[in-house]
């Protein structure tokens, strides 16, 4: 048989960058194909080249061994193609099963499809309402909502674009048995993923790319993640020390901090108590909507309904603060969504340092000094080594993985006494992964409160002092990392901490 899929040097070019240089690859029905590869080696651009979204400048595409052009989505649908994106395709107004219904025949009943979207999340082990307005829900939210999408289209070729990064262990091994099963059935898999450890676990073939070249192809099974990094970014992967050290005084000190829901999709927050001290990282774990978004807007001061004395910054009640005063009293943030929270796609990196720097340094009296903006644009993206032409690119021009570099890099460098950071390595590669997480240490080291959420339990394991859980909008007791369990923090992401029933009870009859 013919390949399902095989493109023939494919090459993309953009003013500043050759996205796709020549590049090959084949696909056999039934095969689950990995293409791995740094942020901004070309691979989200091949695989919109592929889903019709993009136009290649130049090469061919078979299907089924006949020649075909992808102009468009929705003839790709036809074909038989789905696809999940890292970077979502969602209307907020709409709701999840409106969402899903616009890429399907226009007299699709859309009751019946509420009832196929929740058959199939039940299938498949996904928390998702059909009814739900796209607004409400999380990031993590969002994105099963373009899996099931994808799903529902029974395709013959499916395109998954980091598909687990905002999955629970457990959804990800049933995630996998669904797609080894589908694999069986004769659909094949493109699998796009910077998390070694599943493409060997998962994936039959693993082609390589670096700077828009393809460099070399494996059987990802023979190899080992360190042999797969050196494939992938050309060098050993930098080692990460944590070292154990003493917490200072609490910067951060949130004290029963009740929320009732900002919309009636919303998570409402019960009794939340922990302290944060410098000079330590306090890791959140959790499953994707159970509370993170609401509690990071608490934090952050976006939402202040909360009691003024529920948070407190060096002991001073600050619940009814602005975000601007906060930040202002050494406060940074990073939150989960890159586009459109964490930057505005629409201007340059240099614009974007304005979101966080704005004192004297960037603005004086009322004009923005544009050399001092530019140069620390720079710095950043030399220091974080972000793949862009420069501070004059457009944030929505980056990749995924380069565009959080450059966030999580804007924040870093303001040296702050606390940082709030979400999801701070989502779609990053292992490269860049580890530097965020080195950076973070040595923010650590030098005296800063980092609160770090994360659906990563690696990625907690590996940097955090200690652990709490947030479940259901409720907090579980903080646990020193050197105490911490992976199978015991599972159980706790379930809301099955010691004690937690008797809490809930008493909260819920405290709010009656």
């Amino acid at each position: 048989m013919p390949p399902r899929l095989a493109l023939n040097n494919i090459s993309k070019s953009y003013p500043t960058v050759r996205a796709n240089d020549q590049v090959s690859l084949a696909v056999q029905p039934g095969e689950i194909h990995a293409v791995l590869g740094e942020n901004g080696a070309g691979k989200s651009t091949l695989m919109k080249i592929i889903y019709g979204v993009v136009r290649p400048d130049s090469g061919t595409v078979l299907w089924d061994g006949q020649p075909v052009q992808i102009d468009s989505p929705a003839q790709a649908r036809a074909l038989g193609l789905g696809m999940v994106f890292q970077h979502f395709s969602l209307f907020d107004t709409l709701t999840v099963a409106e969402n899903i219904a616009l890429g399907l025949p226009g007299d699709t009943d859309i009751h019946a499809l509420e009832q196929r979207i929740a058959d199939t999340v039940e299938q498949y082990g996904i928390e998702l309402e059909p009814t739900r307005h796209v607004h409400t829900l999380s990031v993590g939210e969002r994105q099963r909502v373009e899996i099931v999408r994808a799903l529902l289209g029974e395709p013959r070729l499916l395109i998954l674009d980091e598909p687990t990064s905002v999955l629970t262990p457990q959804a990800v091994h049933r995630l996998f048995d669904i797609l080894r099963q589908l694999a069986k059935e004769g659909c094949s898999i493109l699998y796009i993923s910077h998390k070694l450890d599943e493409i060997r676990s998962l994936c039959h073939t693993c082609t390589v790319m670096r700077a828009g070249r393809v460099t070399g192809e494996c059987d990802p099974r023979l190899e080992t993640e360190a042999g797969l990094s050196r494939l992938m970014i050309g060098t050993e992967l930098p080692a990460i020390a944590r070292t154990p050290r003493e917490a200072g005084a609490p910067v951060l000190r949130v004290q029963r901090l009740d929320l009732p829901r900002a919309h009636p999709f919303a998570t409402p927050l019960r009794d939340i108590s922990f302290d944060l001290c410098s000079g330590e990282i306090l890791g959140v774990a959790g499953v994707s909507g159970n509370g993170q978004q609401e509690l990071m807007a608490a934090l952050s001061g976006e939402d202040t309904r909360g009691r003024a004395d529920s948070i407190r910054i060096d002991d001073e009640p600050v619940g009814h603060r602005s975000a601007a005063w906060r930040r202002g009293r050494g406060l940074a943030f990073v939150p989960e969504e890159r586009l459109g929270r964490g930057a505005v796609p629409e201007l340059s990196l240099a614009r974007n340092i304005l979101l966080s720097h704005q004192g004297e340094a960037t603005v004086r009296r009322g004009f923005v000094r544009e050399g001092a903006v530019r140069a620390l644009a720079v710095g950043i993206i030399e220091r974080f080594r972000v793949k862009a032409p420069g501070p004059q690119a457009l944030a929505g021009s980056l990749s995924g993985g380069n565009l959080q570099k450059y966030i999580v890099g804007r924040e870093v460098v303001r040296q702050p006494r606390l940082l709030l950071v979400a999801q701070p390595t989502w779609g990053v590669d292992v490269g860049a992964a580890a530097q965020i997480r080195g950076e973070l240490l040595a923010l650590r080291d030098a005296g800063c409160a980092i609160l770090l959420i994360s659906e990563e339990l690696d990625e907690l394991f590996e940097i955090s002092d200690r652990l709490i859980v947030i479940a259901k909008g409720r907090v579980s007791p903080s646990v020193p990392i050197g105490e911490a369990q992976r199978e015991r923090i599972g159980q706790w992401m379930s809301g099955l901490w010691p004690g937690a029933e008797a809490e809930a009870q008493a909260t819920e009859a405290a709010h009656a």
